[in-house]
């Protein structure tokens, strides 16, 4: 058994929770591949590290004397030294190398990695394990993105020389020799990766929430927690603003059918939420989750027998793309076609689009409304269950709140609706109180 384990940044913000960690790590001999984040943010206000770093790249890009910020840095990382009695360690070496970049060749990606890199560096020494650069294991093409086979090969070969190691998160080598990044949250990512080169059993991340909740907890107080969800579904969720993983890392492990555990550092006991392939695991509910965003318009494109013109909706589209936008979704009738885009996208060339619309596809008319919000209710229990979409617009209908818009997909794995921004949070409570609160009283009962 071979299990990689992630660790965020709020299981690292300090020399208590470094504690937790080992004492996690050294519960389970399979745990053999640790994946770092950057410290988090150790009370309500605090800075995270990563956030250090970037500001203090900016002062030194633009000529700034960042000599105080460095130090500001330096003393989150030997707080945790300290607090972790390692009087033999130090990273005064790596603190002078980053300081002479900074002075000579300030780099973003470089200086925004340092967290990581250092954090691995204390985990690895506290750990007894060994430490693996990632620059040396991960890198990037001349697109900037991941080169899944060379990093997979020598990722690899890498992992079969170490019995024990600690690879840092966020970060890999660029195609120009120089340190590059992932997206924020892309230790996840690491950790993938990392699962899929050693073909791990079992990929855990751990993080400060024991799995991903139905919905929102800013919006529902205390919701469920999903036991099981699928790839699939969680790449629904996740799109559609679900934020307890990076979506990205789905892939890596996806392809090697490795499941993921999200787990809670401060709640080591709890099962958390499984990410699977398959499952034939019910789901508690009907829905598995609940995910949304604000911020998006629609497009509405009206034309007599749009449907007998071959290559319409390939001219509607192209006006789009010619103006570098890309749709959300586009539900349609026989005489109407919908195109749903980011309104922050849209907003200030809108009026360049509507013009190719009218220039490519001779349109009877184009309708664009604002201040809408996307809501997509996800669950693979959807498929064998009838009613499921008279239940969730009779919910919304309940709590008086007007449908703009309704797209379901022919898998059967979700349904999405757009309503005003205002009803946003109103909308999830209400599909929320209908297919998992309800459903508690009716077992209660």
């Amino acid at each position: 058994m071979i299990k990689v384990v992630k660790f965020g940044g709020s299981s690292l913000a300090n020399a208590e929770q470094f504690k937790k960690v080992k004492a996690i790590i050294e519960a389970d001999e399979s745990r053999v591949f640790v994946v770092p984040s950057a410290p988090g943010r150790r009370f309500s206000g605090d800075d995270k590290v990563t956030d250090l770093l970037i500001h203090m790249y900016e002062t030194a890009e633009k000529g700034g004397d960042f000599s105080a910020e460095l130090e500001v840095i330096r003393g989150r990382f030997n707080e945790i030294i300290e607090g972790l009695e390692l009087s033999d360690f130090s990273l005064e070496e790596e603190f002078r190398e980053i300081g002479q970049m900074l002075q000579t060749d300030p780099q973003k990606d470089y200086t925004a990695s340092r967290g990581e890199y250092l954090n691995g560096k204390i985990l690895a020494r506290y750990l007894g394990y060994h430490f693996i650069d990632s620059r040396e294991v991960i890198f990037f093409n001349d697109e900037g993105n991941l080169n899944s086979y060379k990093t997979e090969k020598v990722m690899s070969q890498r992992l079969k020389e170490c019995g024990r190691a600690v690879i840092p998160g966020f970060y890999g080598l660029g195609k120009d020799g120089n340190v590059k990044t992932f997206s924020r949250g892309g230790s996840d990512v690491t950790g993938s990766i990392v699962a899929q080169g050693c073909r791990a059993d079992v990929y855990e991340n751990w993080t400060d929430v024991s799995g991903c909740m139905v919905a929102d907890p800013r919006i529902i107080k205390n919701p469920d927690v999903i036991r099981y969800v699928t790839y699939r579904e969680l790449r629904e969720l996740s799109y559609m603003g679900a934020s307890v993983l990076h979506e990205d890392a789905i892939f890596p492990v996806r392809s090697c059918g490795i499941p993921i555990n999200i787990k809670n550092t401060n709640a080591p006991e709890d099962e958390g939420t499984w990410i699977v392939e398959s499952t034939c695991q019910k789901p508690d509910h009907l829905i598995t989750g609940i995910a949304g965003k604000k911020g998006f318009c629609s497009v509405l494109i009206i034309k007599s027998m749009m449907n007998a013109e071959v290559g319409f909706g390939r001219k509607v589209l192209q006006a789009f793309e010619d103006n570098g936008i890309s749709f959300e979704h586009m539900p349609s009738g026989i005489d109407t076609m919908t195109v749903v885009v980011h309104e922050d996208e849209f907003l200030h060339k809108e009026q360049k689009v509507v013009s190719a619309i009218h220039r490519l596809s001779s349109p009877d008319s184009v309708e664009i409304e604002s201040n809408l919000a996307l809501i997509a209710v996800v669950g693979r229990g959807m498929r064998s269950a009838s009613g499921t979409a008279a239940r969730l617009f009779t919910a919304l209908a309940d709590a008086h709140i007007n449908i703009r818009m309704i797209d379901q997909g022919s898998s059967e794995l979700n349904i999405i609706v757009g309503v005003e921004n205002k009803d946003f949070e109103n909308a999830i409570k209400a599909i929320y109180n209908t297919f998992v609160t309800s459903d508690h009283n009716e077992k209660q009962d």
